[in-house]
């Protein structure tokens, strides 16, 4: 792999776990150094990091919350 590819591979410890974790992207990247936009992107897939995934967490804790301050009124209510 070029050099400054792997430099810019470094740059980031997720980065180079996800190249760790999935070897066909080493392989991608070296025959195609222009993809690493589409390495980046399938990065933020892979570690649930893009906007859509981070809302969806986001909500599922606040639903969650929403829950358990339904429960807690439900209890002081009963006693």
């Amino acid at each position: 792999m070029r050099g400054d590819v792997m430099d810019y591979i470094r740059q980031s410890n997720e980065w180079k776990a996800f190249l760790r974790e999935q070897p066909i992207w080493y392989r991608r990247l070296s025959r195609h150094p222009e993809e690493l936009e589409q390495f980046q992107i399938a990065s933020l897939h892979y570690y649930q990091k893009t906007i859509p995934q981070r809302v969806e967490k986001f909500t599922n804790g606040l639903q969650m919350a929403q829950m358990m301050m339904h429960m807690v009124r439900a209890m002081y209510e009963q006693g």
